[in-house]
């Protein structure tokens, strides 16, 4: 059964598809933006002209060259070779670990508005308490005691990121729940999962689309952040974050080696962002049609 979103009324016994926002220059921008971050964490790898780790330069932070086309770390590494290699972490480290923490987040969120009760009260209270906790020292404390791994990494920003998606889906399905066709299909006899996945979630896709763009652009920071911090991707990988930290002091001799990785971060959280707000362009108002 397809709920309310999905259609809108034109006119007495008639409906129609609802529109899409229209897709605006700033809507462009960002997808732009997002397809080349991509791109580049999907192809960076093969694309780069050096091993991750390979020494091209006799001195630290090399000038520009035809061997380095954006000069040379604090180790004489390709720093263009370094961003292309550490392209798939800093997104894909990010974009893995908002999909667990969502998918955990939602089934928490959802299952909570739809059941009720002491379940509702225990999902809110344990919520409650998860997000009491400063993230980023939570997360300091586990990968401290765990290890910086790649898996540690990813459960640890899922963990984080979770909580707060199961507080906006069990406020998007609370509305939702109420509404007459889901009603109707509790009256069938529908199961609770056939309930979730066929009359709540279609009606909440474009809220949680905006949640979930919101969610990948602060993983994206806090990655960096606890890269920064030395606890995130380990040498001799790279990611964006880490190579902010390990040339920061080439600031005092004029090297841009800090620089590059940096600015890939700010654009790839606003191409995000960007998409996002295109795509938040008729969440409101959609949103305020379903539970009218």
């Amino acid at each position: 059964m397809t709920g309310p979103s999905a259609w809108t009324a034109s006119a007495p016994g008639t409906r129609t598809r609802r529109a899409r926002p229209p897709l605006s220059g700033l809507g462009r921008i960002g997808l732009g933006l997002l397809a080349l971050n991509v791109l580049l964490a999907a192809a960076g790898p093969y694309l780069a002209p050096h091993a991750v780790g390979e020494i091209v330069a006799r001195g630290a932070f090399a000038p520009a060259s035809p061997a380095s086309l954006l000069g040379g770390d604090y180790l004489g590494r390709d720093v263009l070779s370094r961003l292309l290699h550490g392209a798939r972490y800093s997104l894909g480290v990010a974009a893995a670990a908002t999909t667990l923490g969502f998918l955990a987040g939602l089934t928490g969120g959802f299952t909570a508005a739809e059941i009720r009760g002491r379940f509702d009260l225990a999902v809110t209270w344990l919520l409650d308490i998860l997000l009491s906790f400063p993230p980023i020292l939570l997360a300091l404390l586990v990968i401290a005691g765990l290890g910086p791994t790649l898996p540690v990494l990813v459960g640890t920003i899922a963990f984080i990121q979770s909580a707060r998606v199961a507080r906006v889906a069990r406020a998007v399905a609370m509305g939702i729940a109420a509404l007459e066709f889901v009603e109707v299909a509790r009256a069938r006899g529908e199961s609770l999962f056939s309930v979730l996945a066929r009359e709540i979630l279609p009606n909440a896709v474009r809220p949680l689309a905006v949640e979930y763009g919101l969610r990948l652009s602060y993983a994206v920071l806090f990655m960096s952040s606890l890269s920064f911090l030395g606890l995130g991707i380990q040498p001799p990988e790279a990611d964006w974050g880490g190579m902010v930290r390990q040339n920061v002091s080439g600031l005092y001799y004029g090297a841009p080696a800090a620089i590059f990785p940096a600015v890939l971060i700010g654009l790839l959280v606003l191409g995000v962002n960007l998409t996002v707000d295109w795509l938040a362009a008729g969440s409101d108002r959609h949103l305020s049609e379903e539970l009218r």
